[in-house]
């Protein structure tokens, strides 16, 4: 079947065509032509006012697949991350049991050559994430990991990060971890601040976020190697990586799309699918995000999906598990964020930067190059409900709500989706 992408807007960083207005054919999973003519197809796209860019990667995907197919399973995670943008997911070690064996990441990733949305598995740092002991992380490495982390969890432990640093330079390996120093944020609901002392929560302060990122930067420094940030959240840290690098560390780092968005002032009528961790802070730290973006010291967008059943989100707020699903809903967030960050930057952050952290080949808008691509539309307006909602779980605060932003295609492995609505 030949597919015509017509009059798209190319976003390729690396390529001549880098935001330029072309006509995109596509034929058996591989682009067969890019031009100005309008070429013969057996389905054509309108795609006029469209961005057309590598296929997105989301960095930090949770499945629940094993152990919780009941919030997510990977057959769900295909089918939604499809039709949100997505061709790729590196996805969380977080589940029972854990990401820690070959046989485990060989679960992850044994269906890749027939899906769509090819699977990654970021494999877990220490046994069983307790942060007490290395997994054998080149047996993984060999496996297919394609980087290393604990996940939802810190690796609190200093000497397991900095062993872990080391262990992974010899096959230049990736660590990603979430900074947050557990004991500070213990018991803690929602960012520590005017909101959360009138609402009388235990609060998460910044300070538990800027201390873990000092010390990790303090044992890069000392060790080498290199390390991923993922979903940073308060000010402050950005000024610390900006000087890292000038220092020439190896640092590179993510933030959920929808953290410069929303604030905490949200949670005053305590909807708990509000309730994420690292916590939606203040207006300060929105305001460092944006310019982070702007400038590069954020690296990456990520969804932060994290889908959690009925009786995990529906009681009370104390008791409410941590998360909001954001694979359907990345994509006008993009358009959101666009009112203040270019939109041809805010989309290498998913589709490019992404595969270049994880030492991944990129995936090129080429002539005879392997189609793996994502068709945007920024302005599309569409209504977000939950006969709509692809997810096993809705845990999201914008289901109800109609939004402007979304993926109308995707493209990869000899497969294709597309949303009926842009087909001529």
């Amino acid at each position: 079947m030949k597919i015509l992408i017509q009059a798209a807007e190319i976003i390729a960083p690396q390529s001549p065509l880098h935001r330029k207005q072309k006509n995109v054919l596509i034929s058996n999973g591989r682009i067969a032509e890019i031009g100005d003519k309008k070429f013969t197809a057996d389905k054509v796209i309108q795609a006029e006012g469209m961005y057309l860019s590598a296929g997105w990667l989301d960095i930090g995907t949770y499945a629940g697949d094993p152990g919780f197919e009941h919030k997510e399973d990977l057959n769900s995670l295909n089918q939604v991350a499809a039709a949100s943008g997505f061709t790729e997911l590196a996805l969380l070690p977080n589940t029972n049991p854990c990401i820690q064996s070959k046989n485990d990441v060989s679960y992850i990733i044994r269906h890749n050559d027939s899906r769509l949305v090819q699977m990654h598995a970021i494999a877990a740092v220490s046994k069983n994430i307790k942060g007490e002991e290395l997994t054998e992380m080149i047996d993984l490495h060999h496996a297919g990991a394609v980087a290393f982390s604990d996940g939802l969890k810190p690796v609190w432990h200093t000497d397991i990060f900095l062993k872990t640093l080391q262990y992974l330079q010899p096959f230049n390996g990736l660590l990603i971890d979430h900074p947050e120093d557990i004991w500070l944020n213990m018991f803690g609901q929602m960012h520590e601040g005017i909101t959360s002392t009138k609402l009388g929560l235990k609060g998460m302060p910044r300070l538990a976020e800027e201390i873990m990122v000092k010390r990790n930067l303090d044992l890069l420094s000392y060790a080498g190697g290199k390390l991923h940030l993922h979903k940073l959240s308060s000010a402050a840290v950005f000024d610390l990586l900006r000087i890292a690098r000038k220092q020439g560390l190896q640092v590179s780092c993510d933030v959920s799309a929808y953290q410069a968005l929303l604030s905490d002032e949200l949670l005053t009528d305590f909807n708990t699918n509000y309730k994420v961790n690292p916590p939606l802070r203040e207006k300060h730290d929105q305001e460092a995000i944006i310019k982070a973006l702007k400038d590069n010291t954020i690296d990456v967008l990520c969804s932060a999906h994290m889908p959690q059943d009925e009786e995990s989100k529906n009681l009370e707020f104390d008791l409410a598990d941590f998360g909001i699903i954001n694979l359907q809903t990345f994509a006008s967030q993009l358009s959101a964020l666009s009112k203040w960050v270019d939109i041809g930057l805010l989309i290498e952050k998913v589709a490019y930067n992404p595969r270049k952290i994880l030492n991944m080949p990129e995936a090129s808008i080429a002539k005879e190059a392997k189609a793996n691509l994502t068709l945007f539309a920024a302005e599309a307006s569409w209504e977000y409900k939950e006969s709509n909602n692809l997810s096993k779980s809705k845990n999201s605060p914008w289901l109800g709500q109609t939004l402007k932003g979304k993926a109308v295609a995707t493209f990869n492995n000899g497969k294709h989706w597309i949303d009926k609505s842009v087909i001529q």
